[in-house]
């Protein structure tokens, strides 16, 4: 199998605001670097793209180590939480509405066709692949060519009508 290493992180300037995400993928002596930005997003958000995008382009079952500094997707993945929101109708156990569903149903999905170990880095540490993503995410929030995030902006945009406003 083959066993590939990745690094992930996300940048949100102003929570929502512009954002972005960068990821590192290395397998022997290959390395793909991917990123993207976003008109108006979440940290939490771009944290989870960075690990989709980077699952997105494996096109065979691999063997993965994949480095975050973001607790939100190590801890929701490893200790459970995102598959028990899942199996709850994205309810997580305080019976409040689990936030980014969208992103997270695909995640799961991709995480599931690999054996996947996360890790937790600190961010803008030591860690040269976490750092080379910060990099690559901050750049691509400060792009001119921003993407819409449309899971993020189609709830947003719902939400006045919601609160009956």
């Amino acid at each position: 199998m083959t066993q590939v290493t990745i690094y992930t992180d996300g940048a949100c300037s102003g929570n929502p605001g512009p954002g972005g995400y960068g990821a590192l993928l290395q397998s022997g002596r290959h390395c793909k670097e991917l990123s993207a930005g976003y008109r108006r997003t979440t940290n939490n958000r771009m944290e989870l793209m960075a690990v989709i995008a980077a699952l997105r382009v494996l096109n065979r079952t691999c063997q993965i180590v994949l480095y975050s500094d973001s607790r939100y997707v190590v801890d929701a993945i490893e200790k459970g939480w995102a598959h028990n929101w899942r199996s709850r109708g994205w309810i997580k156990a305080d019976k409040q509405r689990a936030q980014n569903s969208d992103l997270w149903a695909e995640a799961l999905e991709l995480l599931a066709r690999h054996q996947v170990r996360l890790v937790w880095v600190k961010g803008h540490a030591d860690n040269e692949g976490n750092n080379r993503c910060d990099q690559l995410a901050v750049a691509a929030a400060q792009g001119s060519s921003l993407l819409v995030d449309a899971g993020f902006e189609a709830v947003k945009s719902h939400l006045p009508s919601l609160l009956g406003l």
